[in-house]
């Protein structure tokens, strides 16, 4: 059984203490693949450092971006800075990216000038991007018409049944992780029940947003599999058929080996 864990932060402090650790256990756990999403420019080059550490079975792919929930730690040049270090090494995406209009005192207009200056990036560098959409769906699909990319990931999915049917439209995949594994999340495991297999990818958001066995700890890319096995049991289907499903998806849309 091969697993991507297709949004986990482990360039995040909390893992400097047992970082390598993290990635050995989580490869004995059936992972191939973690894609690290950066969330400010400052955390790039050791972003890519981390990536770039590994040995002869590369497991880490970076993507780069600017997170809108950090609009106080971005600045004009970023963008700039942006194009240039996309250009200049491999990264799978451009994220993570989005809106969010949850924290009320963010400036809308502010995140919205920022995700569209990351999806002209992505476009012109022909690379899917990684979605951050938090009580925003409607406006980030609006963008995305008018400025469409290649296709990525909404990350963290919790929209409607006819969001995720526009997402798919305009080519990008579902990420569904540790919230799937509270039984209160019942609005979210119908989702995940409605969907095609094909639509979905798995994911952690680590060290945030942990399973339901694991609740009150740091999240880990180790514990995929619980994400794997709740979602198995509530679509009553072979869970090695999804995760192939599920990893081939992954690969597919991030292009990844």
């Amino acid at each position: 059984m091969e697993l991507i864990d297709t949004h986990c932060h482990l360039d995040a402090p909390e893992f400097d203490n047992d970082r390598a650790a993290v990635r050995q256990r989580s490869g004995a756990a059936g992972l191939v693949a973690l894609v690290i999403p950066a969330i400010y420019a400052p955390g790039w080059a050791n972003l890519l450092a981390l990536c770039a550490s590994q040995m002869n079975e590369p497991m880490l792919y970076p993507a780069l971006g600017l997170h809108p929930l950090y609009l106080d730690q971005h600045h004009d040049t970023d963008i700039a800075a942006l194009e240039r270090v996309v250009a200049d090494h491999r990264v799978v995406a451009i994220g993570e990216i989005g809106l969010d209009f949850v924290v009320r005192e963010l400036d809308r207009t502010r995140q919205q000038q920022l995700f569209e200056s990351q999806l002209q990036v992505a476009r012109s560098a022909g690379l899917p991007v990684l979605l951050h959409v938090r009580k925003a769906h409607d406006a980030v699909l609006a963008t995305l018409r008018r400025l469409p990319v290649v296709g990525g990931i909404a990350h963290a999915f919790n929209g409607s049944l006819q969001q995720a049917h526009q997402y798919l439209d305009l080519g990008f995949r579902l990420g569904f992780g540790g919230m799937l594994t509270f039984e209160r999340s019942t609005r979210l495991r119908r989702l995940a029940t409605q969907l095609p297999p094909e639509a979905i990818v798995l994911e952690t958001d680590a060290p945030d947003l942990t399973v339901a066995a694991h609740q009150g700890e740091r999240n880990s890319p180790e514990y995929l599999p619980d994400v794997l096995a709740t979602l198995a049991r509530i679509r009553d289907a072979d869970p090695f058929d999804l995760a192939a499903q599920t990893t081939a998806t992954a690969r597919a849309v991030l292009k990844l080996p």
